[in-house]
């Protein structure tokens, strides 16, 4: 055992002080490996990794700035569309939106950017692909498309962008956009007709369960208002005007698809051995998968065709600075040779790992994983001191997400109220409620502190927040002391508007009944939630009024809120994208979920016509000083009718190690892998020092070994000396 113990250079490593020094990160990954990773069907944030690694959409945010910006990626730069009205004639970048019948985009692509070494670009002399028809027995034996010798590239064109879009309409796979696309794009809706019927044309003999489907080549069928007029354009039509579609445009669902690798993939006998775009992608970014075993581990490496232009940001926030973040300005990226993402099933054994510094980050997709470090080191001393002296990084911020406590405003008690003055009561009530509910005790015991109290729907970070603006201070239930400092209005105010709104002490002035009211919860009551819960009825009593809970399964809660049987009750919101539109349409009435039969994510049912109106002129806006008052107006509406109890903004915290630079907690940016770097020589050092084996056990162990067996030795003589003394005697 001893012996055993020193056969590597660090004793039990995970990983050896070879693998250790390598320009490598090692991250692992929870539950099953991912399911999608083709860029038209991936929208989980566990694929986010790969996709966002290994292609390239036409645009990306800022990975320092805040608020967002949008920056080009593959694109040259980031282009303003051309309004044109319904007769075709060109409009002015201010014209009304009601006149805007098509937006046309027309996106120059950076030249010389190449795909990364890929079996389906190879050719041979004459120009002929070389693995478009290889031997069944070949695909048969394949497991890794890398393993093919031959293998090829090309530079990226405007019509791989095309390609991409089509394929929206694929029927042989989801698209998660397609509807929102076909409500955008003009032709899409009618493209998907004419690709079903080409699908259905090439399935016939085939049974439904094969999975070997002939190659569906979208380049034949040409879809109205996406087109390449040359190598380096893309041009795009976009029904009305629609300012929000930019942000699409740095999602993976708008990254170039090569025909060559649908093609390649097309073969008979591929699909058998899970080789698709699915499983191993093609893209032009940072990274190429180059290992894949499913459930167990995923590799990538750096692409060696990618461009030396992509460097690293100079300007940031005002703290970016003295945070770290601005030392490798101007470095082309990316700054990591490899990635490997390991199986872990048990958070206790990566947690151990990680602690011992054989993954670089607990889980790499998400920069929000340090939370749970933060909340442990609060409540355990030791954990503290341990964190501390390891140097573990918890970089934070307040991401564009929320979580509010929601009135139903079609309820006659606590919604909207059929007359005005029945208005103005309900009005004071959910004011005074907004009151009692004190959301920043909510976060010192619940949150540890790792979130904000929220002054409306709008998070910070994103245009149209300011820190002397409507979003940061809501006069209806806070106030600004003599100090500045700002302050939740006290219990004695809430208890005034209660009374005003008709329920002295929490009771009905006209019938004397207590004021009870109902919070369906979206799941069913526990240990593990009366605290929380308990918490609410708490905050309702302090000014009298009863809670009682409806808890119920989540999708039955859902079935309540869908059809607008619901009082109270708690919901959240994180961003598709970083634009104020994304959380103000939570409010906006023609979105009510009980009007829309669950598609609207108003799921308040709340409406108001100044605040309709206002919006639907806001969401066409580009930014600048009418959107941002615009923004301003709609918050100070919603702060007034209290549509919610605005909740709190949880904040993120990503978690590295010390030997970790440049790890910025996001949650918009999923392409942040390509900006991390790392030093390998600290992390061996590192581990060495947090690893050193421990021999005494064992020499525990063989004294104990020893107590047994030299006793056992000297019985056994004792005993054979006793034999041979009876055989003497006998013979005698």
């Amino acid at each position: 055992m001893f012996l055993l113990s020193s056969c590597r250079e660090i004793p039990n490593a995970v990983h050896s002080e070879q693998e250790l020094s390598a320009n490598t990160l090692f991250t692992p990954f929870s539950g099953r490996s991912p399911k999608h990773l083709d860029p038209t069907s991936s929208y989980s944030s566990d694929e986010t990794p790969y996709t966002y690694n290994i292609y390239e959409p036409l645009y990306q945010y800022h990975y320092l700035k805040r608020p967002y910006e949008l920056i080009p990626r593959a694109a040259e730069r980031i282009v303003q569309p051309v309004y044109f009205d319904k007769n075709g004639n060109k409009l002015g970048k201010d014209a009304d939106p009601e006149e805007v019948a098509l937006s046309v985009y027309e996106i120059p692509l950076k030249k010389g950017i190449m795909y990364a070494p890929h079996p389906a670009f190879a050719r041979d002399a004459e120009g002929r692909y070389v693995n478009h028809h290889l031997a069944p027995e070949v695909i048969d034996g394949l497991r890794n498309p890398l393993d093919l010798p031959q293998k090829g590239t090309r530079e990226l064109e405007a019509e791989d962008y095309v390609y991409a879009i089509k394929r929206m309409a694929n029927p042989r796979i989801i698209s998660p956009i397609f509807g929102t696309m076909a409500n955008h794009l003009p032709g899409l809706n009618e493209y998907a007709v004419l690709v079903r019927a080409e699908d259905e044309r090439l399935r016939r003999g085939l049974s439904p369960t094969d999975r070997d489907l002939p190659f569906l080549d979208f380049r034949k069928i040409p879809l109205k208002g996406v087109s390449a007029p040359d190598k380096y354009t893309l041009r795009l039509e976009v029904k009305g005007k629609y300012p929000q579609f930019s942000n699409w445009l740095a999602m993976t669902f708008f990254s170039p698809i090569p025909w060559e690798a649908e093609a390649f993939y097309a073969q008979k006998g591929m699909a058998k051995n899970n080789l698709s775009l699915n499983y191993w992608p093609v893209g032009t970014g940072p990274y190429m998968l180059v290992e894949s075993i499913e459930n167990r581990r995923h590799v990538m490496e750096r692409n060696p065709n990618y461009r030396k232009t992509e460097l690293y940001p100079c300007e940031g926030e005002e703290l970016d600075e003295s945070k770290g973040y601005l030392q490798d300005c101007g470095k082309p990226m990316p700054f990591i040779d490899r990635i490997e993402i390991s199986a872990e099933k048990e958070s206790v054994p990566l947690q151990t790992k990680f602690l011992q510094g054989y993954y670089d980050s607990p889980q790499i997709e998400r920069l929000d994983n340090g939370q749970g470090f933060l909340i442990g080191m609060a409540d355990s001393a030791k954990k503290e001191k341990e964190y501390r002296e390891k140097k573990l990084q918890f970089p934070k911020t307040v991401e564009a997400q929320n979580t509010y406590f929601g009135f139903n405003w079609l309820d006659p008690v606590i919604g909207r109220g059929d007359t005005p003055e029945q208005q103005e009561r309900n009005r004071k009530l959910r004011q005074a409620i907004s009151i009692a509910m004190d959301w920043e005790e909510y976060i010192q015991i619940f949150q540890k502190g790792l979130a904000s109290p929220a002054h409306g729907p709008l998070p910070p970070g994103l245009f149209g927040y300011s820190k002397d603006g409507a979003a940061a201070f809501n006069p209806y239930v806070y106030e600004k002391g003599e100090d500045g400092q700002i302050r939740r209005k006290s219990l004695a105010e809430a208890k005034k508007l209660l009374s005003e709104a008709g329920y002295p002490d929490g009771r009905d002035q006209k019938t004397g009944e207590p004021l009870v009211l109902n919070l369906d919860f979206q799941a069913a009551a526990s240990p593990a939630t009366k605290s929380v819960l308990d918490w609410y009825q708490k905050q309702f009593a302090k000014i009298g009024i009863q809670l009682d809970i409806r808890a119920t399964d989540y999708n039955r809660f859902q079935d309540k809120v869908i059809t607008g049987n619901h009082q109270l009750f708690l919901w959240g919101w994180l961003a598709d994208y970083p634009d104020a539109e994304n959380f103000l349409f939570l409010l906006y009435g023609p979105n009510a979920k009980s009007s829309t039969g669950g598609s609207g994510e108003n799921a308040s049912n709340y409406q108001n016509d100044d605040y309709d109106r206002i919006y639907a002129k806001m969401r066409y806006l580009d930014e600048g000083p009418e959107k941002a008052a615009a923004i301003e107006e709609l918050i100070r509406i919603v702060q007034k009718d209290a549509p919610w109890s605005f909740g709190y903004f949880p904040t993120s915290a990503a978690a590295f190690h010390q030997w970790v630079h440049n790890g910025k907690p996001t949650q918009i940016v999923r392409n942040h892998i390509q900006y991390l770097r790392l030093d390998p020589a600290t992390r061996v050092e590192r581990v060495k020092e947090w690893n050193k084996p421990i021999y005494w056990p064992l020499f525990i162990l063989a004294a104990l070994l020893g107590s047994l067996v030299v006793p056992a030795v000297i019985l056994h003589r004792r005993r054979e000396r006793m034999t041979a003394r009876t055989a003497q005697e006998s013979l005698k």
